[in-house]
């Protein structure tokens, strides 16, 4: 039996909103608000540098995925799923 296709999903746009709130466009045509607070309260190497919200606001679409200067990256697939799971997505008009 063939495994099932997973849809990939690519992050095209992100705009910082102040604190740890972005805005973020899908490929699917779906965008939102997402709240990362609870990303940044993890602690590591990597994300240390993420709690200073104007490193935060650096924030840039590398490959379909977000990404910080430090290289941090969150996985589209993943972080899509989490939004759409908490109502944080509506379908956009085309352009």
């Amino acid at each position: 039996m063939p495994k099932p296709l997973i849809a990939l999903i690519h992050v095209l746009r992100v705009k910082p909103l102040g604190g740890y709130r972005l805005w973020l466009r899908f490929d699917n045509g779906t965008e939102g608000i997402h709240d990362f607070s609870s990303t940044v309260q993890h602690s590591g190497e990597m994300v240390q540098p993420l709690k200073d919200p104007a490193f935060f606001a650096r924030v840039f679409v590398a490959y379909g995925v977000l990404t910080w200067p430090n290289g941090f990256d969150l996985d589209a697939i993943a972080l899509h799923d989490r939004m759409a799971a908490a109502g944080e997505l509506t379908k956009v008009a085309a352009e």
